[in-house]
């Protein structure tokens, strides 16, 4: 929530505009903003309510744009407002296969919504891992994010929940698999996960996408879907491996698709503190990553690659080894990240 301090000429006449500079670090991205203000009584009330597209079309502009509120009629006794900010975007991708990234993307989503978010996971990997992972048989699944990017069912129609309160899951199924040369042929092909996204991001505080590893379309989708970008880097010899097409890949997709999309911290995974390459590898991707490596390292643990033999997250297999404290910590900082950008500024 940012509170906008308002001045001594507040409240404005009715229609008059306010304003706020798009490119303050907490409004970058394509967010949903909800407009309330506190009455002399100290009652809460609605003032307006912004859907996704309507801010979009004055925040993608440019980053110096300012976005403008108009009111529609405003009491003399209003004394503040509040800008909601709702539903951040978080990719977890890496092209390089078998770096945790699914087993991150499973238990960030469950230990942020055991902390009292609403969190959805995205499972946009064919292989459908993240869905299986939480006990959920691909196979057998009636309908999945194919139908909503592929063929326009409502996103709110596939969901499906988990056993952690607040944690919702959109699965993938075997039909994901031929989705990429579907898309090849369609009208704004690297936007239909964007779209799907914004009919239900309002429901969420969180929305995690599991990518598949690769570079194809359907990573160009999360990509592009996104606010921000967490690298999950498995600490042995071709961690750094394909990285720089990555970066590349993330940077062309900012320059032509995105342009707020930022890169949220590498996220160090498998590491086994007995190995000395992997704390040279951890060294290293400190070196790369200056400012942007997460505190928390996942560690080699045979409780987390047992977990989703069961269909359950390290939460719900065994929440007191290393492994689940790791992800803990790892959902406590993301949270933390959050929690930074709230500011107070001046209207």
């Amino acid at each position: 929530m940012l509170h906008l301090c308002l001045g001594r000429d507040f409240p404005p006449r009715a229609g008059r505009e306010l304003s706020w500079d798009c490119s303050h670090p907490a409004l970058a991205g394509p967010y949903s903003l909800f407009i309330q203000y506190v009455c002399a009584k100290g009652e809460t009330r609605t003032l307006m309510g912004l859907l996704p597209h309507d801010f979009e079309s004055c925040a993608s502009t440019s980053s110096a744009t300012s976005a403008y509120i108009r009111y529609l009629e405003l009491s003399k006794n209003c004394s503040i407002i509040h800008l909601l900010i709702m539903a951040k975007i978080i990719s977890l991708v890496n092209q390089k296969g078998g770096v945790g990234k699914t087993t991150s993307a499973i238990n960030l989503a469950t230990y942020l919504a055991s902390a009292g978010k609403f969190v959805l996971l995205v499972d946009l990997d064919p292989q459908g891992n993240a869905s299986s992972g939480l006990g959920f048989d691909i196979r057998t699944i009636e309908k999945s994010l194919y139908h909503s990017m592929i063929l326009g069912e409502h996103p709110s129609k596939i969901i499906m929940r988990t056993e952690t309160l607040g944690h919702d899951l959109i699965p993938s199924s075997q039909d994901l698999a031929g989705a990429g040369i579907e898309l090849v042929h369609m009208d704004n092909r690297e936007f239909r996960l964007y779209n799907v996204l914004r009919e239900i991001r309002t429901n969420y505080d969180y929305i995690i996408i599991d990518s598949p590893p690769s570079l194809g379309l359907l990573t160009i989708n999360g990509l592009v879907a996104s606010d921000e970008i967490i690298i999950p880097v498995q600490t042995e010899y071709f961690a750094l491996e394909g990285l720089s097409q990555l970066l590349n890949t993330i940077t062309l997709v900012r320059e032509n698709l995105q342009p707020n999309l930022k890169i949220m911290g590498a996220l160090l995974t498998m590491y086994d503190k007995r190995n000395r390459l992997a704390r040279q590898v951890v060294k290293e991707v400190q070196d790369h990553f200056p400012g942007h490596v997460f505190d928390s390292v996942i560690p080699r643990s045979v409780r987390l690659a047992e977990a989703p033999g069961f269909g359950k997250s390290s939460l719900g297999f065994d929440s007191f080894s290393r492994g689940a404290r790791s992800y803990k910590n790892f959902a406590k900082e993301v949270i933390g990240l959050e929690k930074k950008e709230v500011k107070k500024f001046s209207v």
